[in-house]
């Protein structure tokens, strides 16, 4: 596992006590319905997760920037701030 991964699952699983994997997060912060029902791993990610660290993790994952960003953007209408992704792609 790399670096990112590692950084990046140390700060989400932390957060909730889960030990989701890199495979996992990646397919739960690419999914619109993370949104509909408030996925607190993918939101974790956004808002918790440092944004070089959420780029670079998105490129390794092979997850597409677009779709991440939009999720993120529900997340930040959610939370009612900004968030580093949801102004991305």
């Amino acid at each position: 596992m790399s670096i990112v991964a590692v950084k990046v699952l140390s700060t989400v699983n932390a957060a909730y006590g889960t030990t989701l994997s890199a495979e996992q997060l990646a397919s739960k912060i690419s999914d619109p319905a993370g949104a509909v029902s408030f996925d607190r791993s993918a939101f974790s990610f956004f808002s918790e997760a440092d944004e070089s660290l959420q780029i670079s993790f998105l490129d390794e994952m092979h997850v597409d920037p677009t779709a991440a960003s939009d999720l993120g953007r529900k997340f930040s209408v959610l939370a009612g701030y900004p968030l580093p992704l949801a102004r991305a792609a």
